[in-house]
């Protein structure tokens, strides 16, 4: 096999695994917040994060070109800072694998931290501990299990996004061609055996992810 069939493997692993880190951070700190605080507008804000786990592929690339494209706020901060736009870049499809793989983490680690005993918690207060401790300490080993899921599920999710990425990030081999956008373009040229091996490729690797997350149940 050629470097240029590798290439989107390689690119898809790690957009997958940049995305998997910021979702991991980023889900763990909204999941504890949500899941220990009541607050106004609490369910309205759950709500915005679990969106883009059913909202069309096509929805959430639009709102990412508003946001982020030449015309958006966020697109023109980035453009100056960088002096460059972030569409159509390596960037732009690891934000887009991770909006849509973010509702996977976030709810899990939610239902880990809703699922322990306060009273343990508590007992560590009383015993001294700190909330940033008991955090580390406690909470975290103790919702251990769903995060972890939390994380190969949301990784697997972005591993496979295609259609944000394909609209906000373009599909420029060697740069943001993933084996979705790949497969794609390989079926629209008529060439199956190419297809097939991507496809096979991205099976394989999705199949040892869920086996994982099945056994650590």
């Amino acid at each position: 096999m050629t470097a240029d069939f590798w290439s989107p493997v390689r690119l898809s692993v790690q957009i997958a695994g940049i995305s998997g880190i910021l979702v991991f951070i980023i889900g763990i700190m909204l999941a504890r917040i949500t899941a220990k605080k009541r607050f106004r507008g609490r369910v309205i804000l759950e709500t915005v994060f679990l969106l883009p786990l059913v909202l069309p592929p096509s929805v959430v690339g639009f709102l990412l070109i508003v946001f982020f494209g030449k015309n958006g706020t966020l697109g023109q901060v980035i453009e100056k800072v960088f002096s460059q736009p972030i569409m159509f870049t390596w960037w732009a499809a690891v934000i887009a694998s991770t909006v849509v793989a973010f509702p996977l983490m976030y709810q899990s680690a939610k239902t880990g931290f809703e699922g322990i005993d306060e009273e343990i918690e508590n007992a560590a207060r009383v015993d001294g501990a700190g909330e940033w401790k008991l955090f580390w300490y406690v909470s975290l080993p103790l919702a251990g299990k769903s995060i972890l899921t939390g994380a190969i599920l949301s990784s697997a999710r972005a591993l496979g996004e295609f259609g944000a990425t394909l609209m906000f990030a373009g599909n420029i081999p060697g740069q943001t061609q993933t084996i979705p956008t790949a497969i794609y373009i390989a079926m629209d040229s008529g060439n199956m055996t190419l297809a097939w091996l991507w496809v096979g490729v991205i099976i394989a690797i999705s199949f040892i992810m869920l086996f994982i997350v099945t056994y650590i149940k």
